[in-house]
């Protein structure tokens, strides 16, 4: 590609405005004036950008997103390994988080190539500053499935995360999204809808899931964060039999092996693995013996 030059190139990720212009980190217009290459997501939304920014790119703009994703990587690493400097850029935020750009880093790194990146603005943290939740722990859950099924597994995984949680969504699936939450969370626990960061109609509905469910049902636009709180510590309690059963269920639905998952639900807890396996057993003769009794009454 007439970039050997002996020595690998390098790989820039460069996180990009997620809506006002004005955030583009001050290195994005150097970056894309000086790089051989630039990938870019969506190759009109990168000419818009360059435009309100008043940069010149030098160097090849090619496309790369999801559909062509696996098919152009090995091009980028194979220019990467001549000693070109490939920047990669999404419409919004930073490459490779719920974004193109994984396979590539991890392409670059196998082949030992460089990689480094240009800061910027990021909807998970900026979600997560404003939620009012807390901030000192925290996990990113990207997208939902969009099947009601497999979404509702996926929050049933994480029924009983104690760290603040973060999706993305998009605005005509959020009801869905927010009624699955609080059936599976619970109607009262907290949670944030950040809707167009940093935009001009940029909005942050705070309240229990229930009641944003509720407030989401007439209809919601634009890029959506949601910011849930984590799963509250259960006190002595609310620790009964049934309740250690349901969370050993939870993660059993979830793929964990009975043995796992009576294990975490011990360490979650602080109780003694015996007694959740107690409960456990107590609980399945229960069930057995309801049955028989069925079976006997007809």
């Amino acid at each position: 590609m007439g970039f050997v030059t002996g020595t690998p190139g390098t790989l820039v990720l460069a996180g990009t405005p997620i809506g006002d212009v004005a955030d583009a980190p001050p290195r994005l217009a150097a970056e894309l004036a000086d790089a051989d290459i630039v990938a870019a997501e969506d190759t009109r939304r990168l000419r818009r950008l360059t435009q309100a920014l008043g940069v010149h790119i030098g160097g090849r703009v090619v496309s790369y997103f999801e559909g062509n994703e696996s098919a152009r990587t090995p091009e980028l690493v194979e220019a990467l390994a001549g000693g070109a400097r490939v920047l990669l850029v999404t419409d919004a935020g930073m490459p490779s988080v719920s974004d193109p750009g994984y396979r590539l880093v991890a392409a670059a790194v196998e082949q030992d190539i460089k990689v480094t990146a240009v800061p910027g603005p990021s909807a998970v943290l900026t979600a997560l500053a404003l939620s009012g939740l807390p901030v000192d722990r925290f996990c990113f859950e990207g997208f939902l499935p969009r099947k009601a099924g497999e979404r509702l597994a996926r929050l049933r995984e994480v029924g009983q995360e104690r760290r603040t949680l973060v999706y993305f969504e998009a605005p005509h699936r959020l009801d869905d999204t927010l009624a699955a939450m609080a059936e599976v969370f619970g109607a009262d626990r907290r949670a944030a809808v950040c809707r167009e960061l940093t935009k001009t109609y940029e909005e942050v509905k705070r309240g229990g899931l229930g009641d944003l469910a509720a407030w989401a049902a007439d209809g919601v636009r634009g890029e959506i964060t949601v910011v849930v709180e984590g799963a509250p510590e259960a006190g002595p309690a609310e620790l009964d039999a049934a309740e250690l059963v349901r969370r050993v269920r939870v993660r059993e639905e979830a793929g964990e092996r009975r043995k796992e998952a009576i294990a975490a639900v011990a360490a979650d807890t602080g109780l003694p693995k015996r007694e959740v396996f107690d409960a456990v057993v107590a609980a399945k003769h229960a069930e057995s013996a309801g049955k028989e009794a069925g079976a006997a009454g007809r």
